[in-house]
């Protein structure tokens, strides 16, 4: 999906070089004819080969259909459960976590998740669906803790409670990867590709810095 971005990026960034050569052009019939054919487009080449000029119409096919498939669609559901369930992880911190680094660690998350499940409920909504995912069992999820481990981490106090709250973020945030990747491979939407990225890119970070904090 990274490649149809990257031709439709190229695609405006030519339009608008092109507008900008008619406007200094006298507006003879070559330029109108130009016109009327569409601006070429530059699509980046694979690894090793060179970037290739594209015709209108090559153009449009090379950058294809992103319309939602059904991978998209589940991504974007589960993945408000798997954020709403790290949202439940976070607000236990304050009232039971020992480490004010542990507690920055769990703001940075919350402040995170919160807006991008709003940005996902609204990514749905605007493509007919809704958050509901009926056939699917949230903790089977990549990374879900267990209503045995929310119930323990719910107990913990202290030194404890980090430990446990990291070691279940963890297993959580590299859930939320797994999911990511998946529909990275599966997925067609542009937007969709682009909150997956996204998510591999931060989650990875924070599961390195949660591993640093329990050396």
């Amino acid at each position: 999906m990274a490649r149809l971005r990257s031709v439709a990026l190229v695609a405006v960034l030519s339009a608008a070089l092109f507008a900008s050569g008619c406007d200094e052009d006298g507006g003879d019939g070559a330029t109108k004819s130009a016109a009327d054919r569409g601006p070429s487009v530059i699509a980046p080449g694979k690894p090793g080969e060179p970037a290739r000029t594209l015709s209108p119409d090559e153009a449009a096919e090379a950058a294809g259909d992103d319309t939602p498939n059904s991978a998209d669609i589940r991504y974007a559901r589960m993945m408000i459960e798997h954020h709403r369930q790290a949202l439940v992880l976070t607000a236990l911190v304050p009232e039971r976590a020992r480490s004010g680094s542990v507690e920055r660690l769990a703001q940075r998350i919350s402040a995170a998740q919160k807006p991008e499940i709003a940005a996902m409920e609204g990514w749905l909504k605007n493509n007919g669906a809704d958050d509901r995912e009926e056939t699917h069992e949230h903790s089977s999820m990549p990374g879900m803790a267990t209503e045995a481990q929310l119930a323990d981490l719910r107990a913990a106090r202290g030194q404890a409670f980090d430990t446990l709250f990291l070691q279940l973020m963890i297993t959580h945030h590299q859930g939320a990867v797994t999911m990511a990747t998946e529909a990275l491979a599966d997925g067609n939407n542009v937007l969709v590709e682009e909150m997956a990225n996204d998510v591999v890119a931060q989650q990875t970070v924070e599961v390195e810095r949660m591993r640093a904090l329990m050396t």
